[in-house]
């Protein structure tokens, strides 16, 4: 059986929280299982299933883990665990996909361990949902989809989103093993005013610096800034040969400041305290 995983971000923020919801499939071995994972800038849940439980139409991106879906049109729970009770619905509308796929010519060579999917820059949220009594509502709310799929996470990444009035962004900055070496692999859309910029590899981008919670790339005359200021960590299950074994962390909800320029021009600079970080490079 092959070691395989393939997954979805769903983060949906309004004015004063975020949550993350990940609907996963992974196989290793002989096992072949799902899992959610929710995360909240107060808790973390990951609920799993059996992959008879699971319903999955690709071709119309339709996921269903026992009574719950996801889809490009919303979200509906329907959770009852010892440790979690979750219900509710929310709807997607107005929702900016790539001018094309993130991954570029990349998409096509085989052997990645990981391949990364961007399905809506920005959207807008409404519905509400009810975590062990907690009342989450989004009412316009701002949401984000993307995914991975492969066997691994990379061993050495960073990753930071955040959706913001003129825009949305998310920037991806990770060792990528290939051939009998590696490469410091970039991709990363921002959507701001109406216009979409793209950072990636395979349009020249570079990392200038990288450490611990903050990455600068350059790509011709732009340079795109990315640090975390402070924020909270939440442990998350990611994939190691398809089986979900590896712990990584993540804060849904953090302060993080991004800086964007182009030669002596600043196009924004600012600090968000609703952004998304992971930072595996410590």
């Amino acid at each position: 059986m092959k070691n395989y995983f393939e997954g979805w971000y769903f983060k949906q923020q309004n004015n004063e929280c975020a949550i993350a919801l990940i609907p996963a499939i992974h196989t290793s071995e002989n096992s072949q299982t799902a899992s959610l994972q929710i995360v909240t800038d107060q808790d973390a849940f990951c609920i799993d299933y059996a992959i008879n439980d699971v319903l999955l139409c690709r071709h119309r991106f339709f996921v269903a883990l026992g009574n719950s879906h996801f889809s490009l049109g919303g979200i509906h729970l329907d959770i009852c665990t010892k440790d979690l009770t979750a219900v509710g619905t929310l709807h997607f509308n107005s929702l900016r996909s790539p001018a094309y796929d993130i991954m570029g010519p990349f998409r096509y060579v085989p052997f990645l361990e990981c391949r990364h999917s961007v399905f809506s820059i920005k959207h807008t949220v409404c519905g509400l949902l009810e975590l062990n009594g907690r009342k989450i509502q989004f009412d316009n709310g701002d949401g984000y989809i993307e995914g991975d799929r492969g066997y691994s996470f990379p061993k050495r990444y960073l990753w930071s989103q955040c959706t913001f009035a003129e825009g949305s962004l998310m920037l991806s900055v990770a060792d990528i093993p290939f051939l009998s070496g590696t490469f410091t692999g970039i991709i990363g859309i921002i959507l701001y005013q109406g216009h979409e910029y793209r950072f990636a590899s395979y349009l020249g981008a570079r990392a200038v610096s990288i450490n611990s919670g903050k990455a600068v790339v350059r790509q011709g005359n732009w340079v795109l800034t990315v640090e975390q200021l402070d924020g909270e960590c939440k442990l998350l299950a990611a994939p190691i040969s398809g089986a979900m074994t590896r712990y990584i962390q993540e804060s849904i909800s953090c302060s993080v400041h991004y800086r964007l320029s182009r030669g002596k021009e600043v196009l924004f600079d600012f600090i968000s305290d609703c952004a998304s970080f992971e930072n595996e490079y410590e």
